[in-house]
């Protein structure tokens, strides 16, 4: 079965014939629970999200800020398993027909099988993998099972890469180029910063893909701030933190679904 690389290409397509930028959100799987990462997901889409990316928890994130490792720990003393992590792509796209990547540090997937883990991510209805510790030097037997199976590879770039290292970056990934806005991890931020704008206009001299700016954004003034210059705008750790501030499941969920309505808003007054 043939992954969503094309559905993900047309999503993106479809939001800049609209005059705007899509919204990506972030939600970790497991977190708070494995059936509440699901329905996290299914309330971010309902809001107004139209890519989601599926975290794969892991225990020692090199991008990862407090909030995020926070919900991971969570979503690993509940016991997530990468079989998890595939029943939330299944069953949220399923539910959603939305594009769903999964967000994944390379060890896990090395220790599963990459042969393995692109077919199951793919009959599953997986769009791609973001991966934001695959050297693009290191990433060819990657890449070669991604393509094989539909799955973009989507790279992760940020400002400290130089001209000829972003040309090199953009030509092996695939789908759309995740643009870091600023160097650092995770976490909402009261300002994304110039470097974003001037990453994405360096990242695009060297690609036709898609730029999607990431790490920072948490309210609609700052989704509209990027989505002025990016072709999608990704949100992750104010998500996160909506679902650790509820009281319980059913307030997170209606935390997530209104975030994603305002998000959504943002991202249409570029």
């Amino acid at each position: 079965m043939s992954g969503n690389v094309e559905l993900l290409e047309t999503t993106l397509a479809r939001a800049k014939g609209e005059d705007r930028a899509a919204l990506v959100a972030y939600l970790p799987a497991g977190f708070p629970t494995i059936d509440g990462g699901i329905a996290a997901v299914k309330a971010a889409v309902e809001g107004g999200a139209d890519i989601i990316e599926v975290g794969l928890p892991h225990s020692d994130p090199v991008l990862d800020g407090p909030v995020i490792q926070t919900a991971d720990d969570i979503a690993l003393r509940g016991g997530v398993k990468i079989a998890d992590v595939l029943r939330t792509v299944r069953e949220a796209h399923r539910a959603t027909g939305v594009p769903i990547l999964v967000m994944t540090y390379w060890n896990p997937i090395d220790r599963y099988g990459v042969e393995r883990f692109t077919a199951e991510l793919a009959e599953a209805g997986g769009a791609g993998c973001i991966l934001p510790d695959l050297p693009v030097q290191e990433s060819a037997l990657w890449r070669e099972h991604a393509g094989k199976h539909g799955l973009a590879t989507v790279f992760v770039v940020a400002p400290s890469s130089r001209d000829e290292r972003l040309a090199t970056i953009t030509a092996a990934g695939s789908g759309f180029v995740y643009a870091a806005s600023l160097m650092g991890v995770t976490g909402t931020r009261a300002s994304v910063g110039d470097q974003a704008q001037d990453l994405v206009r360096r990242t695009r001299a060297t690609t036709d893909l898609s730029v999607c700016v990431g790490l920072g954004v948490s309210n609609a003034e700052q989704a509209a701030e990027v989505a002025g210059f990016a072709d999608g705008v990704i949100v992750g750790s104010a998500f996160v933190k909506a679902m650790l501030d509820a009281p319980d499941e059913a307030a997170g969920l209606a935390a997530v679904r209104s975030l994603a309505g305002e998000l959504a808003e943002g991202v249409r007054k570029r």
